[in-house]
């Protein structure tokens, strides 16, 4: 009796720890199931051999643990891709429609277009909260940094988290003071103080644990890849996809509800995936949509063509250091997911793209007519450009620029600073255009698309909305951003303060005060301090 109550208290206090979802769709919980089953026919034979008497009890008694295993084998049978009929529909658990690229994605602002990656939205948190020293003995930052749209701006955001466990004993009862939030198109860092303290997250380790305390909640939910998310007022919140499983036991994972958890209270909040609210971003995780989508590609021809003739087998590009290949897209108030998708059969040219919105899971693929260039290959032509400088290719982010999809990316430093920037068209990969600011980049690949003809010199000028300026320089301020050289000019009669980049615009050290000039530059944006200048006349 004693030994039973035991064997429930430990089997609670595993599962309060644990916390596996109670569903047998979870393999988690079938890993639990299986192996207490082994146990126990593990018992049963030990007992069965020391008693001759009760031996043919204690052997039946061993099916019923068998039979419990079996059950579990024919679930994971039942769910794999060559069952008849698996194919078709794992083909069909993400619907993908052809899109128009021109119509579909808008033209780009530059306003809105993310510079930086992760690893450089990470420095810059870094340096952040290394400016609050009351913050940087007690916390640091989670390696959360989700991407999400938040007041019409791609930012990534990440909670702080506490520094071990003494600084949680310390602070569990005033709980975390902030979160850190990066501006992705102005690369400013601030760590944004709460009125109301975070009190559920990954750093605490018992009650307040948020993946504890949701799972609790809902014991029955199979929940995926969470992320830290905003609202529309800066409200933290944990974002937690319902997986459902729609093949056999364990097979054609996607989602179904989506649970809410506010950081400050741990109050919860269950939608279905179409209900959810408008300012969540990230309903669908990244790495299941490549998921199905690559079961799309694989398995609509069926299965056994995926194996052996591979007519139209399709599968989404590879990312660097063997990890994914994708970036987001901001779109509106969505993020979607970008990735190539190229032939299994050829992995050095892409046939098309796909963007699917992370809200809604509504996936499009964009056809391309000539074939186009790899994400690898378009970093590695941007690298190429500047390789005398040792710089390194962000992943490209897709862009629409004049109608033409476009990779763009930063090139970064050893540093992981960004000093430049780079497009290369997508189907036309043989040249690359390069920049000190996006502008200036933005100028040289519009010149290239219209020298090969791509665009029209009549069209490439609309869409690079510069304009001419002439006049005498009042005065000249030199400064350092960022590590990068910058001319800062007024001229005589117009208060506005223009930018130019070295070494692209290197000539400017030869002006002073009382010299005519004469530039291009981007048209002004109300909120800039600046107008970036693009070219000397």
């Amino acid at each position: 009796m004693i030994a039973a109550v035991v064997l429930v208290v430990a089997l609670a206090a595993c599962y309060w720890w644990f916390h596996p979802a109670l569903n047998l769709g979870s393999t988690q919980v079938w890993t639990w199931i299986c192996g207490i089953c082994l146990v126990v026919i593990l018992a049963l034979a030990v007992a069965a051999a020391r008693s001759i008497k009760r031996a043919p009890i204690l052997k039946k008694l061993m099916l019923l643990p068998g039979a419990v295993i079996a059950a579990f084998l024919v679930g994971l049978l039942l769910s794999q891709p060559f069952v008849p009929g698996n194919a078709e529909r794992y083909a069909t658990v993400l619907t993908t429609t052809d899109g128009d690229f021109a119509s579909d994605i808008e033209q780009v602002d530059y306003a809105d277009v993310p510079v930086i990656d992760r690893d450089s939205a990470i420095l810059l948190g870094n340096r952040a909260m290394g400016s609050i020293p009351e913050y940087v003995s007690q916390f640091e930052i989670a390696d959360t940094y989700s991407q999400i749209n938040y007041q019409g701006r791609p930012v990534r955001v990440s909670p702080l988290a506490y520094a071990d466990l003494f600084k949680w004993l310390s602070n569990r009862d005033a709980g975390i003071p902030a979160y850190v939030l990066v501006d992705m198109v102005t690369q400013e860092a601030e760590v944004v103080r709460l009125e109301r303290p975070i009190l559920y997250s990954d750093s605490e380790p018992l009650l307040r644990n948020v993946d504890r305390h949701v799972q609790l909640s809902y014991p029955s939910y199979m929940f995926d890849q969470k992320s830290f998310e905003l609202d529309d007022e800066g409200n933290p919140w944990w974002v937690y996809p319902v997986q459902r499983k729609t093949i056999g036991l364990f097979g054609g994972t996607t989602i179904a509800r989506v649970v809410l958890v506010d950081a400050c209270t741990g109050e919860t909040a269950d939608y279905a995936v179409e209900e959810c609210p408008t300012w969540v971003d990230r309903a669908y995780p990244a790495d299941l949509l490549i998921e199905q989508y690559n079961w799309s590609g694989a398995y609509q021809g069926g299965w056994l063509n995926s194996w052996l003739g591979q007519e139209g087998v399709v599968r989404t590009t590879s990312g660097t250091n063997g990890e994914l290949g994708y970036n987001y897209l901001a779109q509106g108030e969505d993020i979607y997911l970008y990735t190539g998708v190229s032939s299994v059969t050829a992995d050095n040219s892409n046939v098309g793209f796909i963007l699917v919105n992370q809200r809604t899971g509504d996936s499009r693929y964009y056809a391309l007519a000539q074939g186009g260039a790899t994400e690898d290959s378009a970093m590695a032509s941007a690298e190429g450009q500047v390789q005398h400088l040792g710089y390194q290719a962000t992943y490209p982010l897709l862009l629409n620029v004049a109608g033409q999809p476009t990779y763009f990316m930063a090139l970064k430093d050893a540093a992981g600073l960004v000093k430049m920037y780079a497009m290369i068209n997508v189907e036309q990969y043989q040249s690359v255009a390069t920049g000190s600011t996006v502008e200036e980049c933005q100028e040289a690949y519009l010149g290239m698309l219209a020298a090969d003809g791509l665009l029209s010199d009549d069209t490439a000028a609309d869409a690079s909305a510069t304009r001419e300026v002439t006049g005498t320089v009042a005065r000249v301020a030199q400064a350092v951003i960022d590590g990068n050289s910058h001319f800062y000019v007024t001229l005589e009669g117009d208060a506005t303060i223009y930018d130019f980049a070295l070494p692209d615009l290197v000539e400017i050290v030869t002006y002073q005060a009382g010299d005519e000039i004469s530039f291009r530059c981007v048209e002004k944006d109300d909120d800039a301090a600046t107008v970036t200048v693009t070219e000397l006349i």
